[in-house]
């Protein structure tokens, strides 16, 4: 128990919060706002505790004024469904969060406006992160199905690629019911940034992805996958159809076969990044 109290030397509140703060102090809305981040707080703290009991390394859980953050240092080489326990767990401290609401109003303990209030907002919050879109909740469980049939690579772009889609849909939604609501702008365009960097920094992404499996971090393997391959491919064109859960026997046409540790080798050992699958030694 002690450790996971540890959990709270992790929280970092950025700047603007604080900014929000101030302004929310000056316009009376200092109440609400202090509900949204005890939602907020107790919804990380959940992933948190999830990715503690996984022994996961968490970097830092950081509220934002609007949303937060719980950012680990794990790089898709854990198993789907730690992540998918990992990623239910903020979700689910909605259901007992409305439950204690409910009953603290039953006993008079808080307003029933106060409680109409947290069930607005704790709802609000637990919607808006099933989201289809990434980072959110459901943009990270939209990833994990498509990466338990795709290969690593793919699932982080299709996952980029819907969640722009589905973005631009409440875009256009937005426009039509309430555009003059700045809150709701300022949550699309950090989401519309948070795609940006999300996509140009999916190779970096990838590579972390093969790093680890590189110096063996991989766990949770659970089947052994065939790559085929032509001899004129290039290392990096087989390598991107790695997939996570899984290890691989990489066939190239000429009927010669690599295991995934073996051209992992050759890439970041011996740094044959632009090598021919036929021109590797042994093939």
């Amino acid at each position: 128990m002690i450790k996971y109290g540890q959990l709270l030397g992790k929280v970092r509140i950025h700047p603007l919060f604080w900014l929000v703060a101030g302004i929310a102090m000056l316009t009376g809305y200092f109440w609400e706002l202090s509900i949204l981040f005890m939602i907020v707080m107790i919804h990380e703290l959940g992933h948190a505790a999830a990715a503690h009991f996984f022994s996961w390394k968490i970097k830092r859980i950081l509220i934002l004024p609007f949303g937060g953050t719980c950012e680990v240092d794990e790089h898709g080489n854990r198993p789907i469904f730690e992540e998918l326990v990992i990623v239910a767990a903020g979700p689910l401290q909605h259901i007992w969060l409305a439950a204690a609401a409910a009953a603290l109003a039953s006993t008079g303990l808080i307003t029933k406006d106060s409680a109409l209030l947290f069930h607005k907002f704790n709802l609000m919050i637990f919607l808006f992160n099933l989201l289809p879109v990434w980072p959110l909740d459901g943009g990270k469980l939209l990833y994990l199905t498509l990466s338990v049939k795709k290969p690593f690579l793919n699932a982080m772009k299709e996952t980029i690629i819907i969640s722009l889609i589905m973005l631009t849909i409440l875009l256009l939604i937005l426009i039509g019911v309430s555009p003059f609501n700045l809150h709701l702008w300022i949550v699309l365009l950090y989401l519309y940034t948070g795609l940006w960097f999300g996509w140009k920094q999916v190779r970096y992404a990838f590579m972390r992805f093969l790093l680890e499996r590189y110096y063996g971090k991989q766990s949770g393997i659970k089947r052994l996958e065939v790559i085929e391959a032509k001899g004129n491919d290039y290392i990096y064109q087989a390598m991107e159809k790695f997939q996570r859960d899984c290890k691989h026997l990489i066939h190239v046409d000429s009927g010669r076969s690599m295991d995934e540790n073996e051209m992992l080798h050759v890439y970041f050992a011996k740094k044959q990044v632009n090598i021919r699958l036929k021109e590797i030694d042994g093939l």
